[in-house]
């Protein structure tokens, strides 16, 4: 049996999908795995095929909307379904979930699936959207509905982008789905660690506008005027995206102090390990898992009442829900673990609760397995 995992970013397939990649293995599977920038002798490559992996790089552009170059992607894709004829495919992210269905149907694998782990900048927008945003919105839209069209199931990482789907008509009402609690977090691998003497937050994440790392900072503004020992770090960079921050932008953050900026960084752990509080005041997710990692290290959170944050918080337990683009609101929640010394333990606790009944990886992909039918009822499915 084979199974091909398609991805738009290589980095992502070992931190999002390795858990995912070692069942597929345990169940015996040979995996095949589809990326971009994977050229022979690449650092990534190697450590993907130290474990067991068949690589394929293909000429997929993550961003841009490049017909010519989208169409030849999905001809490579084809060829490479046709070469090495997989039982199960499945893409993750907008162009791996479009190209890679269309052209596992076109090549006739029997099995296709696709994992929707978030709707990014063409859904992102506003009523006052101008016309560039809306006509990407509106072609984003169609080639969803005409890859998903080709597939056997669809999986969703929170119930909102399932029911938009629905409601858009995106998804066929044909066409079976199921949500998944995210991409899961391995709670062996991310302990509980002890709280810093000092009220700290953090924020991980892309540097976008609509991950809310503007409302942050400002946030992180007006609680320094008056409390300048507040500490607020942020981890991430400044990615190849419309919406993404500019540098000028935190050259002035990081220059007046506002933000301790720790850059792009491999392993997250110490960082969420130094803070009190994890905040992601995100416009929307799939299901964030920076958001996981700190519950599953014991960390109380601050997210966004928006679709994919709001099922990692259950408001006044775990951490606070805010309204989406409010600095104020997300001001008045921080302060309220200033006001209370104690707020960030108990939260924490509860956090990791949470990520051990509800977001342990291993849970996570025996659901997605089993809705698969990969697993005992394999040998009847093919």
């Amino acid at each position: 049996m084979k199974f091909l995992l398609i991805a738009g970013f290589p980095d992502s397939l070992l931190q999002f999908r390795g858990p995912l990649i070692e069942a597929l293995q345990a169940e015996g599977l040979e995996v095949h795995i589809a990326a971009p920038d994977l050229p022979a002798g690449n650092a990534m490559r190697r450590r993907l095929e130290e474990k067991g992996l068949i690589i394929h790089d293909i000429p997929l552009r993550r961003t841009g909307m490049n017909p010519v170059a989208d169409f030849k992607c999905m001809l490579h894709l084809w060829r490479l379904m046709r070469a090495i004829k997989p039982d199960f495919v499945m893409g993750y992210t907008i162009k791996p979930v479009i190209y890679g269905s269309l052209a596992a149907w076109l090549a006739r694998v029997p099995h296709r699936f696709a994992l929707v782990t978030g709707l990014g900048y063409a859904f992102q927008g506003q009523h006052g959207d101008g016309n560039a945003r809306r006509l990407l919105r509106s072609l984003v839209q169609g080639l969803y509905s005409v890859g998903l069209r080709r597939t056997e199931k669809v999986f969703f990482q929170n119930p909102d982008d399932e029911a938009l789907f629905r409601a858009l008509k995106i998804l066929s009402p044909i066409t079976p789905s199921c949500v998944v609690n995210g991409s899961g977090v391995n709670v062996a691998e991310y302990h509980p660690a002890t709280l810093p003497a000092a009220p700290h937050f953090l924020l991980i994440a892309r540097l976008l506008g609509d991950k809310g790392v503007r409302e942050y900072a400002q946030a992180a503004a007006r609680i320094r005027a008056r409390r300048p020992d507040i500490m607020f770090s942020l981890v991430g960079w400044i990615d190849d995206n419309p919406d993404a921050i500019k540098q000028v932008e935190l050259d002035v953050w990081t220059g007046q102090g506002t933000l301790n900026y720790l850059g792009r960084l491999a392993d997250v752990r110490p960082a969420i390990a130094a803070c009190s509080v994890y905040v992601l005041p995100s416009y929307r997710e799939g299901t964030p898992r920076t958001v996981l990692e700190a519950m599953a290290m014991g960390r109380a959170v601050i997210t966004t009442d928006a679709p994919g944050c709001r099922e990692t918080v259950i408001d006044g337990v775990n951490g606070w829900l805010v309204p989406v683009r409010s600095a104020e609101a997300l001001t008045v929640a921080m302060e309220r673990f200033l006001e209370d010394p104690m707020l960030a333990e108990r939260m924490g606790n509860q956090s990791r609760e949470i990520a051990e009944t509800k977001y342990d990886v291993h849970k996570v992909n025996a659901v997605m397995l089993r809705e698969m039918g990969i697993g005992t009822s394999i040998e009847n499915r093919i």
